[in-house]
């Protein structure tokens, strides 16, 4: 899962989803695919809390920054 990107995690959910819900599924097929999905839940919400986290501190340093650029009055 290296090279893959949240949206593109996303969108394979997605497919699967639809080729489960659309057909008949083997219970082998469907096993392989349940697991696929889970892996890639587990990689979006991990690039989901990455970025809160990230965002977490951008907002933090902007806010010290801006006590420290503030004009006494």
């Amino acid at each position: 899962m290296e090279n893959l990107s949240y949206s593109k995690a996303i969108e394979e959910i997605e497919e699967i989803l639809k080729y489960i819900e659309s057909q008949e599924v083997d219970v082998d097929v469907l096993v392989e695919k349940v697991k696929r999905a889970t892996e890639l839940i587990r990689f979006c919400k991990s690039k989901l809390k990455t970025a809160e986290e990230e965002l977490h501190k951008t907002l933090i340093e902007l806010e010290g920054s801006n006590l420290t650029e503030e004009e006494p009055f």
